[in-house]
């Protein structure tokens, strides 16, 4: 099989990646607090052992001992990585709604670990934790945060200090972590857990904005652009391997033919 074909077929599973990534994308372009993914590409050469060998060398020989080198040209994805750009504030009036303007993340507790979020859409349970659109409550350091009962009026200063009825009920913790691009994976629900189950966190100087959700730093247009790109480029791999079987096709069929 030529190396084309190879070419082709690496190509091809390549930029179907990327469809499913930038359909991704799309697909979550009114979810709150999302963040798109940016993926890279690059070729990787495949080189012979005699590639490494310096030629001609003048000392031993003046004529080169080996033919020149010939490299194939193999696609791959080189980055993968989330955006966490800031996404556009949408005021919404629910005083249980915080946005984070700057760079933080909420963090929040499950059974399998504390994990992170820009999604501020919260709400109390039965029992008056400030619980996620999932149930998992929304921490304030390491405790959680409870708001009494019969709370008529409810405010969230930009430092994440809770104040009800003017008395400080609480503070909402919001905590930043290193290389997050890197040190932070995606997981189902909006959710951010640390890469190798720990992360370093360090200090944010970002604020929060009661009453406004943080929408997806998503941009229609530009992902519109790279779907077609995707699917011209998935096409015009396609041709390549088609090409390929064709040329090989077309040599086995002479191979032994009498002239």
């Amino acid at each position: 099989m030529q190396n084309g074909m190879f070419s082709g077929l690496f190509g091809a599973l390549t930029n179907e990646h990327r469809m499913n990534s930038i359909a991704n994308n799309l697909a979550n372009v009114n979810t709150v607090g999302y963040k798109r993914d940016a993926l890279a590409f690059r070729n990787t050469f495949i080189m012979f052992a005699h590639d490494l060998i310096m030629e001609p060398v003048m000392s031993a020989r003046s004529e080169k001992l080996f033919p020149e080198p010939h490299h194939a040209s193999r696609v791959r994805m080189a980055v993968a990585q989330v955006n966490f750009e800031q996404g556009g504030l949408k005021g919404t009036g629910n005083p249980l709604d915080v946005a984070i303007s700057g760079e933080g993340f909420f963090k929040f507790r499950t059974p399998q670990g504390d994990y992170y979020s820009r999604n501020g859409h919260f709400r109390l349970d039965s029992a008056g934790t400030l619980v996620t659109d999932q149930g998992f409550p929304v921490l304030g350091g390491d405790d959680v945060i409870v708001i009494p009962p019969g709370i008529a009026n409810l405010t969230i200063a930009e430092d994440g200090r809770i104040f009800g009825d003017n008395t400080l009920l609480g503070q909402l913790g919001i905590v930043n972590v290193e290389d997050a691009s890197t040190n932070l994976e995606k997981l189902g629900g909006n959710m951010f857990r640390p890469r190798g189950g720990e992360v370093a966190e360090i200090e944010t100087e970002a604020v929060l904005a009661q009453g406004f959700l943080e929408m997806p730093n998503v941009d229609v247009v530009y992902e519109m652009v790279n779907m077609i790109e995707a699917q011209r480029q998935y096409e015009a791999y396609q041709k390549v391997m088609q090409t390929s079987d064709s040329m090989d096709r077309e040599a086995t069929t002479k191979v032994g033919r009498n002239r």
